[in-house]
């Protein structure tokens, strides 16, 4: 077993839930606008975005490397009546990767604590983006004030939705860019607290 399997292994074991089981609020604002039928959803942890895509009518494949998460993932699929649409694969990204072309592939705070070359994994991720399909990666503008990353308190800085779309260095004549930068949203924390958040959005369009 990886550091990393281990680690993930040992955070979803902690609890029963660790996860709200809410859908991440930038999918259902983006999404009803695209167009296609396959999702991929990376580092699907208990599944709620690859459940509500499901649900939305989409055919998803849903990764993560935790076998505990995707365990807890596919009984709620199955619970909700989606299980069909939905293909749970346990990957350790930076070594193997869904095979396939997606018109989604979704990367919803995409972040951990342990050493990863997440550049590596996010370009194979635009690779596996089918022409006229979008590749969305959501990211953490700043640490949520009640967070604990990997189980410690945050001390961690994120990079820019500018700096996350230049690492890709992508193909300009192959990909729009629709939306890159930071948003605002409203959230609650574990123990009720209200705060604002800022999510760093690249929403890219491949042509």
């Amino acid at each position: 077993m990886s550091e990393s399997h281990s680690h993930w292994e040992e955070h979803y074991s902690a609890k029963p839930r660790v996860w709200s089981g809410r859908v991440n609020a930038r999918l259902v604002e983006i999404v009803p606008r695209l167009s296609g039928i396959r999702a991929l959803d990376l580092g699907c942890g208990e599944g709620a975005d690859a459940i509500w895509l499901a649900e939305y009518g989409w055919e998803v494949v849903a990764v993560d490397l935790s076998t505990t998460a995707l365990a807890r993932a596919a009984e709620d699929a199955e619970a909700r009546g989606v299980l069909s649409r939905i293909d749970f694969q346990p990957h350790d990204l930076e070594r193997t990767f869904p095979d396939g072309s997606f018109d989604l592939v979704s990367a919803q705070f995409f972040h951990t604590p342990l050493e990863m070359d997440r550049t590596a994994v996010l370009r194979r991720a635009a690779d596996a983006v089918a022409p006229g399909g979008t590749l969305l990666i959501v990211d953490h503008g700043e640490a949520p004030p009640w967070a604990k990353f990997g189980g410690h308190d945050h001390h961690h800085e994120f990079p820019s939705a500018q700096d996350v779309l230049a690492g890709l260095a992508l193909d300009t004549a192959q990909w729009q860019p629709v939306r890159v930068g930071p948003a605002e949203r409203e959230a609650v924390g574990p123990d009720g607290e209200h705060a604002t958040l800022v999510d760093n959005v690249i929403e890219l369009r491949r042509r």
